[in-house]
């Protein structure tokens, strides 16, 4: 099969690989649509020391199952495999299971036109739903998590706040549009890149904004912060753009290091919540809204085939997409179409 794999630092190769090789309980599903995660860069940028060349990365996966009891069917993958009876999976927190694991990470994962999952991580898709959507099923999830975990603890509902977000990729883009269409009419979007920024405000779901150049617009006085860069500039943005009592929602994982004011935390009793990945549920409720269109028309999503995914990673670096994210279709798929 044909498959993109992460071969060096800043390098990805277009070349045959071997066929899936399943576990036991994995079936084989034929790859649909792929997108780029910022994980995926990380590991791009080689600073990611869990993903180890040569590997095939992609998590973001629609496609259509070829074997098993869903074999023709067309199913989105949770790529998050977990163990399904520890505590935290029984009570509806798989995404703590200490036993979880990522395809794409340690696993080969969807960049290619075939990949193995575990059966039961399979997610139906809905009859007639365009894939290179279900493509972002992923990190429209992760958003939504986001947004959950801030909605159980806020003292009003979240169309009455004002809301930061930090870093206009796919889940920062992702975490508006559904703040949007929660009701959401105060929310500022910082990103660095001009091309984004455009698209960005295209999708009339925040206003942006440079912070290289700009402070936020009401620095001080947001109810909640989503920082989904996870990176020392942003903390230290997010730790002083929150108000007095309010929530900075840690979404991003671009690196570990300083930034938050825990002086000023502590002081103004500002609550920082740690985010990872999703649940199942969230997943099936991302699943919904993006068939549905609750989240607009995906018109800043950039399809290209899997043969050029190397140009992709090489315009992602460089700073030259506008796309907050791009979604890649195998070569034999879009010729056969």
């Amino acid at each position: 099969m044909k498959a993109l794999v992460y071969t060096d630092t800043c390098e990805v190769t277009y070349r045959s690989e071997a066929p899936p090789n399943p576990r036991d309980g994995d079936v084989v599903m034929s790859v649909s649509a792929v997108a780029i995660c910022g994980s995926d860069m990380h590991a791009y940028h080689g600073k990611d020391e869990r993903r180890v060349p040569p590997l095939i990365l992609g998590h973001e996966v629609s496609g259509i199952v070829q074997d098993g009891k869903y074999a023709g069917q067309s199913m989105v993958i949770n790529p998050l495999m977990t163990c399904g009876v520890c505590h935290d999976c029984l009570s509806g927190r798989s995404n703590l299971c200490p036993e979880r694991e990522l395809i794409g990470m340690y696993l080969p994962g969807a960049m290619a036109e075939q990949v193995a999952i575990s059966e039961r991580n399979l997610l139906p898709m809905p009859v007639g739903m365009d894939p290179v959507s279900a493509a972002l099923t992923e990190p429209t999830a992760t958003a939504l998590h986001a947004i959950a975990l801030v909605e159980r603890i806020l003292y009003r509902p979240i169309s009455e706040v004002r809301v930061l977000v930090l870093g206009g990729g796919a889940v920062g883009l992702l975490a508006a549009l559904i703040l949007k269409a929660k009701g959401c009419t105060q929310i500022d979007l910082a990103e660095t890149n001009a091309l984004r920024r455009h698209s960005i405000q295209s999708q009339h779901c925040a206003d942006a904004f440079d912070p290289i150049i700009e402070q936020p617009p009401h620095a001080g006085d947001y109810e909640v912060v989503f920082d989904c860069v996870g990176a020392d500039k942003t903390r230290q943005i997010a730790s002083a753009a929150v108000r007095p009592g309010g929530i900075i929602s840690h979404v991003g994982l671009q690196n570990s290091g300083d930034g938050f004011d825990s002086r000023r935390i502590t002081l103004q009793e500002i609550t920082v919540l740690g985010n990872y990945c999703y649940t199942v549920a969230d997943l099936q409720a991302s699943i919904s809204l993006l068939h549905r269109q609750q989240l607009g028309d995906l018109s800043w999503v950039d399809v290209r085939p899997l043969s050029t995914g190397a140009q992709a990673f090489t315009d992602l670096h460089l700073g030259k997409v506008a796309a907050a994210k791009i979604v890649l279709q195998p070569d034999s798929l879009l010729k056969n179409h």
